[in-house]
């Protein structure tokens, strides 16, 4: 089981920049595969992106695509997702997932809670003037 510690959250104004932080404690990071999700008050949890365990597989949601970007630092145990012109519909907990699979990708074009098993508490990122 890993455990998983997001920061980077807080207050920014519409069209700033966030990068948020994913640090896995654990055996074997770098075969797992990492998802970013979030939740707005009031609506269901959004899958938004999410990387394979080789940085050449990522995928984003719709409503990020072109905006946000994830990486992956293995020397690092940290998973990034680096948000740019942040919207007031962006606010929302942003909460990290990891899992593994030997026999198929995690990280597929929809990016969905049942393919991750370990998730962090998440942390606040809220955009407005």
């Amino acid at each position: 089981q890993l455990q998983l510690v997001e920061s980077g959250g807080g207050l920014v104004q519409p069209g700033g920049s966030l990068r948020l932080s994913c640090t896995a404690s654990g055996f074997g990071l770098d075969t797992y595969e990492f998802g970013w999700f979030r939740q707005a008050p009031g609506k269901e949890r959004e899958g938004i992106s999410c990387i394979g365990w080789g940085q050449l597989r990522t995928h984003y949601a719709d409503s990020v695509k072109g905006r946000f970007t994830i990486s992956r630092d293995n020397a690092k145990n940290t998973v990034y997702l680096q948000m740019n012109s942040l919207k007031p519909e962006d606010t929302a907990v942003y909460v990290c997932a990891a899992a593994r699979d030997p026999f198929r990708p995690v990280c597929t074009v929809e990016v969905r809670e049942g393919q991750y098993d370990n998730w962090g508490q998440g942390t606040q990122v809220t955009v407005r003037s």
